[in-house]
């Protein structure tokens, strides 16, 4: 998997690091016993196309990646309390990654005109973004993150 490195970006005194992930790879059909998921979406995620990410590792808390190999495409969120989420990398209200937005909580800031995302539904709190993101199912498995992305998101 090749990735390239990307500037921090600072963000209210902290800086969030992302990189751009350039090359998908497919799912393994095997599982581990190390599994994590959100496991309501786990049939949902069978039927999608796995993304590679990266190692759980490689994404510290607090901080995002940008998958670009996907379109639209997705931005992975780990959030200081360990969760890992998926999201549509565009803002609603404009073309702005939201792996480049402040990450509080369950919550990213888009970084142009400031509209908040809830990471766990997609739904903006309020405007200008007035449409949802999409989300979609994270699994690790063996220490990588991927992400279940399908035609129909969550």
């Amino acid at each position: 998997m090749a990735d390239r490195a990307l500037e921090p970006t600072t963000t209210r005194g902290r800086a969030v690091h992302r990189r751009a992930i350039s090359e998908a790879e497919p799912a393994e059909s095997s599982k581990s016993g190390d599994d994590v998921r959100l496991e309501a979406a786990e049939p949902r995620a069978a039927r999608a196309a796995m993304i590679t990410v990266c190692g759980v590792g490689d994404l510290p808390p607090g901080e995002a990646v940008r998958i670009d190999t996907v379109d639209p495409p997705v931005a992975v969120f780990h959030t200081e309390d360990g969760e890992l989420y998926a999201v549509d990398d565009t803002c609603t209200h404009q073309d702005a990654s939201l792996a480049d937005g402040w990450l509080e909580g369950c919550t990213v800031e888009c970084p142009l005109h400031a509209s908040c995302f809830d990471l766990r539904t997609g739904r903006p709190s309020g405007p200008p973004a007035t449409k949802s993101v999409r989300t979609y199912p994270v699994v690790v498995e063996d220490g990588v993150i991927r992400v279940a992305h399908s035609e129909v998101a969550c």
